[in-house]
């Protein structure tokens, strides 16, 4: 008798190790799922899968769970992605709660909770939050991994991209020119990190009105993305927007027409015709066609604009 209550337990442990070997296998199929999808620019693909994998690990883990870090913060770069900013930041935070907990102050997955908590705040405008984050996530880089690991770079870069913002070109030059020989010594010249710094260099640079050094960076920057994600990622939208404006600043504006017309039909595409971006497309081409007095077709993309501007405020106090 005793011997089969034995038997009976020794069973009922096993199918519930099988049961939860079974969910861990799940949630990490949509973890790894949404991430791909994300690099892809399927935003909202991905944060299907990752709410997913989040939920069930949690059930699974519970809410403090040193591993739900991850899919914390999985979720919540997916949301930042999609400008989805209140969404995104309470599982930063949480993402970073968990990790300051479990893991020791030098960790580098407590510098990549801080870098990406930072880069929330910088999205916002929410400089004075966003600067302490980056330094303590380069320093703990910079100890944990050394000076010239590409996670320095990274750290490196997005500090830069922060004094940019602020107009700051005298302390983020500097910084540019040392992630970008970071990257290429570390990762290869044709490296999406190395089309990053090149990207944030030009731009730069473009701000400065230095016009002749920013454009073949924005070129090779291009190249590299279009060779790495495909000609309708998102991240190369972003560089055709950035490089017809270069063009139309300097009254190239044969040039600027068809990029800012291949962003926006990336943008449509990728994000739908109503989001923010597209908007920001839109009002890009009216722009451009302003300056060329072209007030038709400046109009019709005004209006548009609009349009998806004033559904954006509507729903925004509907919630």
């Amino acid at each position: 008798m005793a011997r089969t209550k034995l038997v009976i337990v020794v069973m009922l442990c096993l199918g519930l190790a099988a049961q939860a070997s079974a969910q861990e296998a799940l949630w990490n199929l949509l973890h790894e799922r949404a991430k791909r999808l994300y690099q892809q620019g399927k935003y909202q693909e991905a944060s299907g899968d990752a709410e997913r994998s989040l939920e069930i690990a949690t059930k699974t883990l519970g809410p403090d769970h040193p591993n739900l870090a991850t899919f914390l913060n999985t979720l919540a770069e997916i949301y930042r992605a999609q400008g989805k900013y209140t969404e995104a930041e309470p599982l930063y935070n949480r993402s970073l709660a968990i990790r300051e907990k479990a893991l020791s102050r030098d960790h580098p997955d407590l510098a990549n909770s801080l870098n990406n908590l930072a880069l929330l705040y910088r999205a916002q405008g929410k400089y004075t939050e966003a600067e302490p984050l980056y330094n303590r996530s380069l320093a703990i880089r910079e100890k944990a991994l050394g000076k010239d690991h590409p996670d320095v770079a990274t750290s490196l870069n997005n500090l830069a991209v922060l004094y940019q913002s602020q107009g700051k070109y005298a302390e983020a030059e500097p910084l540019f020119n040392m992630s970008l020989a970071i990257s290429e010594k570390a990762l290869g010249k044709d490296h999406l990190n190395v089309a990053n710094s090149l990207h944030n260099l030009a731009a730069l640079y473009h701000a400065q009105g230095k016009y002749t050094e920013a454009e073949p960076l924005y070129n090779r920057s291009l190249a590299t993305r279009e060779k790495a994600l495909g000609k309708d990622h998102l991240e190369v939208a972003k560089i055709l927007n950035n490089l017809a404006g270069l063009y139309k600043t300097q009254g190239k504006y044969a040039e600027a027409e068809p990029l800012y017309n291949r962003s926006l039909a990336i943008r449509e595409k990728a994000l739908g015709k109503d989001h923010p971006e597209v908007a920001n497309s839109l009002n890009r081409l009216a722009e451009l066609y302003t300056a060329q007095g072209k007030y038709p077709e400046a109009e019709k993309f005004y209006v548009r604009s609009q349009a998806i501007s004033q559904k954006a405020q509507g729903e925004g106090r509907s919630e």
